[in-house]
């Protein structure tokens, strides 16, 4: 029932990114950098936040009117702070759920990836624990209306002396130094929170931690302008002698307050603790299918201790190690608990090469159940489909547009786990080959590679940017790349038309040959 729910979600999100990527471009599109946002609003907050510190008053009888200073008197600059501070906040809410639900229908919670789903849940509630405490502080009838109903749910808890309520009975029960307690919480949660941001990227090669210079520039110009436009402001001064009858709420962290006062503090405990504990236990309800890919193994006959599967892995899983018995040099070591399976490595090994003169070939670290001689195999077995010697050889991966529909008399299909398990040598080995005219390597968009980097350390080899690369006249000269999501069918559909054009120097539309619409549609009709 989980993955039918993934799957279902999943189509949502891939015509949602499609929606988006034509709006604001794939390498702009927001969706595929909801990590890196979050992690700019945490700064705007933090930054905005030591701005109102320094002018706020933590007595409980100064503390809303020193917030009112900065919005009334000061709101060219702290209203302004203030306005970013609560914005920025709700936003980082928002694209920490996204994230959260989007790694869950993209299936990445599973094995190896456990481990950030997991540290991620504790997040959650230090997120809620801080801004619920922001909106106190204000000391407003929200914050009188947080602050009781706060202290009679954590009450329901059976491990507090004295009730917390109490503290909130009246004026007189109110100490400047619970408020300053507050306070301190309202700093020091945010702090657990940035270490455990960063426990949560630990096991990430090149965690995206930002959003790039475009994508948050345009982000803080429109959240400033949302503060102008819109600025935060507050209600009226808590009042203990009084019960605020309306207040203006919240939804993004105060959606839990209507179930407290419909169903009561044990309900509600009820409630978020089984929510926590099943997105805890999430990757074991729902573990990896056995027929994933086993984690990648090391031949130390083969592994001349390069580093280049270390630089690529992007879950950390390899490290070098001494050789096992050639002294002074290195070897290749994968911990089998973070390897996903995807073969990135394997690509990356320069003995990953099918122009060796071997029985048996066999590479310096591999996928088990995809090694080496396999993809040779099946590359082989698919050339030897092509009719005549103007063939096209397309590569493409499981999480991208399926190119296996692709495949006829004149195109030959292979799909990877990854694109990136295929060595650039492999690309040369098959331009080499008589029947190929043209070579198309597809996969994920490298913004949303399920397995992160995979598309863009592909793209890299390619360009001669990243070892290792090709390195024959045929495979620079024959090969095209093109990344497709996988309702993207139609976008892969005319970059083979477009590279059936170049490599078969059909002349353009008008002087007796095909345009790209022309095959595309053609072919369309011959794989539907």
């Amino acid at each position: 029932m989980i993955r039918a729910f993934e799957r279902l979600t999943r189509q949502g999100w891939l015509r949602l990114d499609r929606g988006l990527d034509r709006l604001f471009t794939e390498p702009y599109n927001p969706l595929y950098q909801l990590g890196a946002l979050s992690f700019l609003y945490f700064w705007i907050v933090a930054v905005s936040g030591v701005y109102l510190f320094v002018f706020f008053d933590t007595s409980v009888t100064k503390a809303y009117v020193s917030v009112e200073y900065l919005t009334r008197e000061q709101w060219y600059a702290g209203g302004v702070m203030r306005s970013l501070h609560r914005y920025a906040s709700a936003a980082m809410g928002v694209t920490v759920t996204l994230h959260l639900l989007r790694e869950f229908s993209m299936g990445r919670f599973r094995g190896a990836r456990a481990f950030s789903w997991i540290s991620g849940v504790p997040l959650l509630w230090l997120l809620f624990a801080s801004a619920i405490g922001g909106y106190i502080l204000v000391w407003d009838q929200l914050a009188q209306y947080l602050a009781t109903a706060t202290a009679e749910w954590l009450d329901w808890l059976p491990v507090f002396g004295e009730p917390i309520a109490r503290a909130f009975v009246s004026d007189a029960t109110m100490s400047d130094r619970l408020f300053s307690l507050l306070v301190f919480l309202h700093i020091a949660i945010p702090l657990f929170l940035l270490v455990g941001m960063f426990i949560h990227i630990k096991r990430l090669k090149l965690p995206r931690t930002s959003a790039g210079r475009v994508v948050s520039a345009a982000t803080c110009a429109a959240i400033t302008l949302v503060a102008l436009v819109h600025p935060a402001t507050s209600m009226a001064p808590a009042d203990l002698q009084t019960v605020p009858a309306l207040v203006q709420f919240d939804w993004v962290y105060l959606n839990q307050y209507p179930l407290l006062d419909r169903y009561g503090p044990g309900t509600l405990w009820s409630i978020v603790g089984a929510v926590t504990l099943l997105l805890i236990v999430l990757p074991r309800l729902s573990p990896a299918r056995s027929e994933q890919f086993a984690p990648a193994v090391v031949d130390p006959d083969n592994c001349n201790g390069c580093t280049w599967c270390f630089q690529d892995c992007p879950f950390e899983a390899i490290v070098m190690v001494p050789h096992d018995y050639k002294k002074g040099m290195r070897q290749a070591q994968v911990n089998g608990d973070l390897c996903t399976g995807c073969g990135i490595c394997a690509g990356a090994c320069p003995s990953a090469t099918p122009f060796r003169h071997v029985d048996e070939l066999v590479s310096g670290i591999e996928i088990p159940d995809y090694p080496l001689q396999r993809l040779r195999d099946e590359a082989s077995q698919a050339l030897s489909r092509l009719d005549g010697g103007e063939g096209i050889m397309v590569f493409g991966c499981d999480h991208g547009a399926d190119v296996t529909r692709l495949a006829d008399g004149q195109v030959a299909t292979l799909r990877l786990p990854c694109t990136a398990i295929l060595p650039p040598s492999f690309v040369d080995y098959v331009a080499r080959q008589p029947q190929v005219a043209g070579i198309l390597v597809t996969g994920c968009h490298p913004e949303a590679c399920y397995y992160r980097l995979g598309s863009e350390w592909v793209s890299q080899r390619l360009a001669a940017e990243r070892s290792p690369h090709l390195r024959t006249s045929d495979g620079r000269s024959k090969v095209e790349q093109v990344w497709a999501g996988p309702l993207e069918g139609q976008k892969l559909e005319d970059a083979l038309a477009a590279l059936s054009i170049r490599s078969h120097d059909i002349r353009p539309d008008g002087e007796g040959g095909h345009n790209a619409s022309e095959i595309a549609s053609a072919r369309s009709g011959e794989v539907s």
